[in-house]
């Protein structure tokens, strides 16, 4: 009986990593103000994922240059899937805002929708959508 819980423990442990997998790659945030397009990188950081940026496009599709502070900021953290599929939970950060949300990622395809929320669900943005870059 012991190895049978131990296999079952071992299998929805791996499931979490499997489904997370999905997210792992680079994203193209929708675009800002401007129509620049940031770049992140989703990877596994620990048992959760994050996100950094790690370029940008402008609205042209053309790459634009990051100031040197911005390469690599943290975008995503502490990120988990959560019991429904394609759902995740995490933070975020917001750079045109200058603000960090609790935020919900829901994966449909090659589709990201972004959303996040401050002070208890009070202030929340919606909508977001990011698209897979490979």
């Amino acid at each position: 009986m012991t190895h049978l819980f131990t296999s079952v423990v071992t299998l929805v442990a791996m499931s979490g990593a499997v489904l997370a997998d999905d997210l792992i790659g680079n994203w193209y945030t929708a675009p800002n103000k401007d129509g620049d397009t940031g770049i992140v990188q989703i990877s596994q950081c620990g048992s959760a994922l994050c996100g950094a940026l790690v370029g940008a496009l402008d609205s042209a599709g053309m790459s634009v240059e990051l100031e040197p502070e911005d390469v690599g900021q943290q975008i995503i953290w502490d990120t988990l899937p959560t019991d429904q599929p394609g759902e995740y939970r995490g933070m975020i950060y917001s750079p045109d805002r200058d603000r960090d949300y609790r935020s919900l990622l829901q994966l449909s395809g090659n589709t990201l929708s972004v959303s996040g929320c401050v002070f208890g669900g009070a202030i929340c943005r919606e909508g977001e959508q990011w698209r897979r870059a490979n």
